[in-house]
């Protein structure tokens, strides 16, 4: 907001393009006016509505392991959630990022 770079805001932009690319909607779609940011979009429709929320061609309802699989979208979501806080000192290190992706990788590959 203030225009300062720093490893916070680097972990903003990562959630950032983690929400664009599991949503497919870009941060500056005209959809988003006012108030209204894909950041609060997707935390509005969390956690009940998150089919209406992720892109349809990632995951279809005749999937299998398809619960498995949206516990592991709704997991990183949340993790771009939580890299994309208001607050910068709230937003997750990437140390942290990357323990939690590889986590999430290790849950996804056993369902394949």
């Amino acid at each position: 907001m203030e225009g300062l770079v720093s490893k916070r805001s680097d972990v903003y932009s990562y959630g950032i393009m983690l929400l664009e690319t599991f949503t497919k909607k870009k941060s500056n779609d005209e959809m988003f006016v006012g108030d209204l940011n894909l950041r609060s979009c997707v935390h509005n429709l969390l956690p009940d509505e998150l089919d209406q929320i992720i892109d349809a061609d990632l995951l279809t309802v005749d999937e299998e392991n398809l619960s498995r699989k949206m516990q592991c979208v709704a997991s990183i979501i949340e993790l771009a959630m939580n890299c994309t806080a208001n607050i910068p000192v709230e937003r997750m290190n990437m140390i942290d990022v990357v323990a939690a992706l590889k986590k999430i990788k290790q849950k996804l590959s056993s369902c394949y």
